[in-house]
């Protein structure tokens, strides 16, 4: 088994990595980035690559299953412009090669309530990468829609940092109807995704919140 993972250097595919690392069913770990990591392993080969650029190292772009957990936010990327080239161009040429060079499985890590009819930016592109992935034929596709993400990310985010605030305050909020858009550990999402490659389906499957958690457990 290999895997190609896009969003290394973030706070879930960072984890992903560490995963997909330390997992015996992984034989072969690619990680796309766009600054070399800090990190050595057997498993591993580090792309670095130029993203606007992608059909330079389309050959290397190839493995059994992709994992992307690639994305900024509109005041880190300075521009509505620049954020949808990262959540939704980079993805989605990536995506392209990848399918070409005969990848099965891609996993999409996305966000709860994405729509790509909404009024909102980010949540508006995320439904639109979702839409345009699911539609290149892969014959496995997840796409994970967590609710809030928990962590330290190494770039800092703002609302973010409210949201999970407000979560981990108001614990006891998140419960009966509400427990499904409860915060969630980005180590809890990266095994979910690990493990949606595995995982016996066809076809495009949308993993919810509350499920993401049962996918994490094998």
């Amino acid at each position: 088994m290999t895997i190609l993972i896009l969003g290394a250097s973030g706070l879930v595919g960072g984890k992903c990595l560490q995963h997909s690392l330390s997992d015996p069913r992984i034989d072969k770990v690619t990680a796309v980035v766009r600054r070399e990591l800090d990190i050595r392993h057997p498993k591993l080969t580090q792309l670095v690559v130029d993203f606007d650029k992608l059909d330079d190292y389309a050959s290397d772009i190839r493995a059994d299953a992709v994992l992307s957990a690639l994305g900024t936010t509109r005041k880190q990327a300075g521009s509505a412009a620049n954020f949808r080239k990262v959540d939704y161009d980079y993805q989605l040429r990536a995506a392209e090669i990848a399918r070409r060079n005969g990848t099965r499985t891609f996993v999409l890590l996305s966000s709860g309530a994405a729509n790509k009819k909404s009024l909102t930016l980010y949540l508006k592109v995320k439904g639109e990468i979702e839409d345009a992935i699911s539609k290149l034929g892969f014959e496995k596709m997840a796409i994970l829609r967590p609710s809030v993400l928990l962590g330290e990310r190494k770039d800092s985010r703002s609302a973010e940092a409210v949201a999970q605030w407000a979560v981990k305050s108001l614990l006891f909020v998140f419960s009966g109807p509400l427990a499904k858009y409860k915060g969630i550990e980005a180590d809890t999402v990266a095994l979910a995704m690990v493990n949606a490659v595995q995982k016996p389906y066809k076809g495009v499957r949308i993993v919810e919140n509350l499920e993401i958690f049962e996918w994490a457990k094998s």
